[in-house]
């Protein structure tokens, strides 16, 4: 076998997406489907957001896997995907992605989406559940506890999701951004913030209360050896982009008791590399940004390889709706990552690209996140 046959089979081999959602489970006229395509807005007025890096991808990379020719115009690529109905589409594109494992944040609940359990069956793969910790905050605020006793039941009912859980997550940087007081607050301050809030249950976004939890999730996670994972970077308009810069954890990564998986990271692809570099708690993941970025994520996988350890750098997709973010997640993340090791082909030896195509692939969520091993 030839050194690239080597990589190419090493690349070829089951991945673990340690990071997506679920997808719709319903039918998706254009204007739905346009909507999940991008992390924006509607596009404007007599444009489309199939023109863009990840829209084109899907008219070159998704339409064959739908029966359809490459550069499917997007009116028949849609009608196509009517045709073969949601459950079918779906079914296609999940297996085509080739994943053996997937890791579901459920802190997005809705109907329309699949369970973890139905990402599992429809894409021939294991499926585990990962936790969002301010959506189980909610959802104890909305049983409206006593301010006294809010830390606790919370710190419970935490526990009790994590009993099933390969991992935490947070989207802090999306409600207050990364840059805050890396410390755990104390009892009181807990107590009158939760008095505050729980006047009136909504969003979690108290300065306070978030730290808080996001602090009872490290301690857990910590606890059980579970990762923690934090959005950094790109991500929809929500975010201020200058505030989710994940070197802004730095502080926070000092002292926090539970290994870290910082999410998405693009543009700071650099400084997360850094930071797994320096810390042996830290972990840099390439999902989104490598789906995102699509016929140009070569360059992005190469600019985390510049410095972060080979052991540290996760693949995911962090598809959300449309299974063909984990279709072109899986594609882009295979073929970048190729032309990357190829690159180094005599600088490391044909031994090593397979190891690190394969510790980037699946090896390193495997040792990280509870999973079944191979």
């Amino acid at each position: 076998m030839t050194a690239a046959d080597a990589l190419d089979e090493a690349l070829a081999m089951p991945l673990v997406d340690h990071h997506c959602h679920g997808v719709r489970r319903d039918d998706l006229d254009r204007s739905a489907f346009e909507r999940l395509v991008t992390e924006g807005g509607p596009s404007p007025a007599g444009t489309t957001h199939f023109d863009s890096p990840v829209g084109l991808a899907v008219r070159r990379w998704c339409a064959p896997i739908l029966g359809l020719e490459p550069y499917a115009a997007p009116e028949a690529y849609l009608d196509r995907r009517r045709r073969l109905g949601a459950e079918e589409a779906n079914r296609r594109l999940l297996r085509a992605a080739g994943v053996a494992d997937f890791c579901v944040d459920t802190g997005v609940a809705a109907a329309d989406l699949l369970t973890p359990e139905e990402m599992g069956r429809l894409g021939d793969a294991r499926a585990h559940e990962v936790v969002r910790i301010e959506s189980v905050a909610e959802d104890v605020a909305g049983r409206c506890p006593p301010a006294t006793a809010y830390a606790a039941e919370f710190t419970e009912e935490l526990m009790r999701r994590a009993d099933g859980a390969v991992g935490l997550k947070s989207v802090i940087a999306y409600r207050i951004g990364l840059e805050f007081d890396p410390r755990p607050p104390i009892a009181r301050d807990v107590t009158e913030a939760a008095a505050r809030w729980l006047a009136g249950p909504a969003k979690l976004t108290d300065p306070v209360l978030l730290r808080h939890a996001l602090w009872t999730g490290a301690e857990i996670a910590g606890d059980r050896g579970l990762p923690l994972q934090i959005h950094t970077g790109f991500g929809d308009t929500d975010l201020t982009l200058h505030r989710v810069n994940p070197a802004l954890l730095t502080d926070f990564i000092r002292i926090v008791p539970a290994p870290i998986v910082l999410l998405h990271c693009y543009p700071y692809l650099r400084e997360a590399a850094y930071l797994a570099a320096v810390f042996p708690h830290v972990h840099a993941d390439i999902g989104l940004t490598v789906t995102y970025t699509a016929a140009s994520s070569a360059r992005a996988i190469a600019e985390v390889l510049e410095l972060a350890p080979f052991h540290k750098v996760l693949f995911s997709t962090d598809c959300y709706g449309l299974a063909e973010l984990c279709h072109l997640g899986a594609h882009f993340f295979r073929q970048s990552l190729g032309a990357v090791l190829t690159e180094r082909s005599g600088e490391w030896s044909p031994t090593d690209v397979v190891r690190i195509a394969r510790l980037i692939g699946a090896d390193n969520a495997r040792r990280l996140y509870p999973l079944p091993q191979g």
